[in-house]
């Protein structure tokens, strides 16, 4: 049995949309970057890009687990003497909630050309209402990555 490799021109790409109001952000990274990378699909070829577009709303409302938003510190340095800056998730989520999802989700991408072209497919908005209807995006529904006390209210 031969294996049949994909052409760029045979991918086809649909839109998703996902609400992150009240998900954990660790979980929800995970399954929006197999998306954006293809994993999900049978063609699936880890050189080329046969991802989908998603499209994340309400990034402000995405959870954080176990305290890692006052525990967890993420550093940036300028490259001068002196020049790290430090700063917890949960601050970082409260000021600038599409870029903490972001880059969360990028360093699941690979660091390659193929990894750039991929995060260009996702576009995280921190309210409700994006401007992507045209595409007609499907929700997606990512059903493990709710927080534990919501997912226990939603058994009882």
């Amino acid at each position: 049995m031969s294996t049949t490799a994909v052409k760029a021109s045979e991918i086809e790409r649909s839109w998703h949309v996902v609400d992150a109001a009240g998900l954990v952000l660790g979980r929800l990274a995970t399954e929006v970057a197999n998306i954006l990378r293809g994993k999900h699909k049978a063609i699936y070829s880890p050189h080329l890009d046969t991802g989908d577009h998603v499209i994340i709303v309400n990034a402000d409302k995405v959870v954080l687990t176990g305290g890692k938003a006052d525990k967890k510190v993420l550093y940036t340095h300028s490259g001068h003497p002196g020049g790290i800056k430090a700063e917890t998730y949960g601050y970082k989520l409260a000021r600038k909630p599409e870029q903490a999802v972001l880059d969360t989700i990028r360093g699941m991408i690979p660091k390659t050309r193929l990894g750039r072209s991929q995060i260009k497919k996702l576009k995280v908005y921190a309210g409700p209402v994006h401007p992507h209807e045209a595409q007609k995006p499907q929700p997606l529904e990512i059903a493990h990555a709710v927080a534990r006390g919501q997912a226990e209210q939603g058994q009882s």
